[in-house]
């Protein structure tokens, strides 16, 4: 199944592929990211929570960042599987990012996402439209996060930014974000 979409973020091509590429923010913004590992200088592994219709399942994923092209493109591969296997995920993801007149950012994404087993045997069409209301949703918080963000100097040549911690949880951040209280 092929996904695919645009968003602006009222903020610099650079600014934007420099939080794009930050784990631990992009952490905050996957809906359903419960963690994220640095395991190379590429390579990411995530646990994310996917519930579609009366199912929910939770994948262990690896990101790999396949090709960068500072700062407009970004191609990466994501391979995972709920733990028994139940349901497996593959996909190949292209991201670009557009500085447009008005200092904003046009990001553009597009993902041929393949899923089988227990999530793969519901129909396309309801799959689709919860992937589409994650990007959604992913889009709405990289906004917010962005623009909540103060601003920085331009970082050394496009350097991807390390995790603080070899794990980072998304929940401890999002309980921290919120004074003590989940999100």
């Amino acid at each position: 199944m092929r996904i695919e979409g645009t968003f602006d973020i009222a903020a610099s091509r650079d600014a934007v592929y420099r939080h794009i590429t930050d784990p631990g923010l992009m952490a905050r913004c996957v809906p359903g990211c419960e963690s994220i590992e640095q395991i190379s200088p590429t390579s990411y592994r995530a646990l994310v929570m996917v519930g579609v219709g009366g199912i929910k399942a939770r994948f262990n994923l690896v990101v790999e960042i396949t090709r960068e092209n500072p700062p407009e493109l970004v191609l990466s591969r994501t391979r995972g599987e709920e733990g028994s296997r139940a349901s497996v995920l593959a996909a190949n993801n292209e991201l670009t990012l557009v500085e447009l007149d008005s200092g904003t950012t046009r990001v553009g994404y597009a993902s041929e996402v393949s899923v089988t087993g227990r999530l793969g045997k519901f129909a396309l069409g309801v799959m689709k439209k919860k992937v589409e209301a994650m990007g959604e949703e992913f889009a709405d918080r990289l906004r917010e996060f962005i623009l909540a963000l103060p601003p920085q100097a331009p970082s050394l040549p496009h350097q991807r930014a390390a995790l603080q911690s070899p794990v980072e949880t998304v929940a401890t951040q999002r309980e921290n974000s919120a004074g003590g209280a989940r999100s």
